[in-house]
């Protein structure tokens, strides 16, 4: 059995040196890898601070925009609410002109328009209302 022992032994030590060169060894690659790695860290953190500053610029500046737009749509309404006004203005102060006192419309207005500041304002709410 000796003799078989040894070929066995034999055997086995040529296959684990034909097995060995076909394994390449394993790099540590956490190791190798590690410097580099902060690095590229640091450099994303810092491409990622760029990118979240420029986002928060950008939405800044829409806000921004979005403010402006409705102060502009505002000031627009406003002018409308005057010039519809000015015209009803307008419109009353001929309604007036036109208005016999005397006339049950023109008395039943002179009691409406005892609780106006005057008379051009309760002809304007008067006609707003009709």
């Amino acid at each position: 059995m000796d003799a078989l022992d040894k070929l066995l032994s034999q055997i086995k030590a040529e296959y684990e040196n034909e097995q060995a060169p076909q394994q390449p060894p394993k790099p540590n690659v956490f190791k190798s890898f590690s410097p580099p790695e902060l690095k590229s860290s640091s450099l994303m953190d810092n491409l990622l601070s760029e990118v979240q500053a420029d986002f928060a610029a950008h939405d800044a500046a829409l806000e921004l925009r979005k403010q402006q737009e409705l102060e502009q749509e505002r000031l627009r309404q406003e002018q409308i609410k005057v010039k519809q006004r000015e015209a009803l203005k307008q419109q009353a102060q001929n309604w007036l002109e036109k208005l016999d006192p005397f006339s049950p419309e023109g008395l039943w207005f002179e009691r409406f328009a005892e609780s106006y500041p005057s008379k051009l304002e309760a002809a304007i709410e008067y006609l707003q209302s009709n």
